[in-house]
């Protein structure tokens, strides 16, 4: 059996990496690009070099999202992680 405390740890976790991917799925397009790939996200478009420098506030932005979604996946798995481990006291 699991303890609590390491019971409200796997649900964070498991909830930021999924809301990290929610973030970064509904992360904006730009313009005559779509979505910017994956490194030019995390890095906050720093490999962004010449003309490509007009995607860097996209850039931002985008990881703007993968940090917001992280941050309510993981407050959400706490509530969640939380509110089992207290439920099982119960029975």
């Amino acid at each position: 059996m699991v303890k609590k405390g390491k019971l409200v740890i796997i649900f964070a976790v498991v909830g930021l990496v999924v809301g990290a991917f929610i973030g970064y799925v509904y992360r904006p397009p730009a313009f005559l690009v779509g979505q910017l790939p994956f490194d030019v996200v995390i890095t906050r478009g720093g490999s962004l070099q010449g003309f490509e420098q007009i995607y860097l506030q996209v850039a931002r932005t985008s990881f703007n999202y993968l940090v917001a979604g992280g941050v309510i996946g993981a407050a959400l798995g706490i509530a969640g992680g939380i509110f089992l481990s207290k439920r099982g006291n119960e029975r």
